[in-house]
């Protein structure tokens, strides 16, 4: 995904998409990347790639932690228009009230990347792209696996149902997905529906 992220910022900067403001200086590119936390092992090496990638291209790179507050991200967001970085990219803590920060980068003339994760503004013209998986369909394979796999149970199928961070968009698609599976398991009931946002191990034990 940071390659993408990368080839993105290219093509927005080139079409004069971007603030102009040299924020990094010496007509070098200056991003403000919002990573949402570190709550799991693929996050962790989601960051370092975006690093990694981000020193390669020659691009300045300012990073935040949200540690899974919306308010940090949003503070983090201000923090760089304040800094007149060129493009914004962010991981969405949740989908939900983004409009205003997002407006105040459009009206700075600064594009928005959303990765991983979307928001559920209305005004697409908010952001220039979105940049991340379908998680409405992975969570109908999730609910065509489970249908295949216990089409023949003669006994009733207990789900548990570990879901991500409450209000994200990967957990609201996923969980819109996961029903619209082909058919019904015979004698199924979902037993348990739990938020979770520890490390895999940690999730499982709970």
């Amino acid at each position: 995904m940071s390659a993408l992220i990368l080839i993105t910022i290219g093509a927005l900067i080139t079409a004069g998409c971007g603030s102009g403001s040299s924020g990094g200086g010496g007509g070098s590119i200056t991003m403000g990347f919002s990573q949402v936390g570190a709550e799991s092992g693929w996050r962790t090496a989601n960051t370092k790639s975006v690093q990694d990638s981000a020193k390669s291209a020659g691009i300045t790179l300012k990073f935040s932690d949200a540690q899974q507050k919306q308010e940090n991200q949003i503070k983090a967001i201000r923090s760089y228009i304040q800094q007149k970085v060129d493009v914004i990219a962010f991981s969405p803590v949740v989908e939900s009230g983004w409009d205003t920060v997002l407006k105040e980068a459009k009206d700075a003339k600064i594009p928005v990347i959303l990765t991983d994760r979307a928001v559920d503004s209305k005004d697409t013209s908010l952001y220039k792209t979105f940049l991340g998986s379908d998680f409405v369909e992975e969570g109908k394979k999730a609910g065509q696996w489970l249908v295949n796999e216990y089409k023949d149970a003669k006994d009733p199928v207990n789900i548990v149902e570990l879901q991500g961070t409450t209000g994200s968009a990967p957990a609201n698609d996923r969980k819109s997905g996961f029903p619209r599976s082909s058919g019904p398991i015979p004698s199924s009931r979902s037993s348990l529906r739990r938020p979770v946002t520890s490390p895999g191990p940690r999730a499982r034990r709970s």
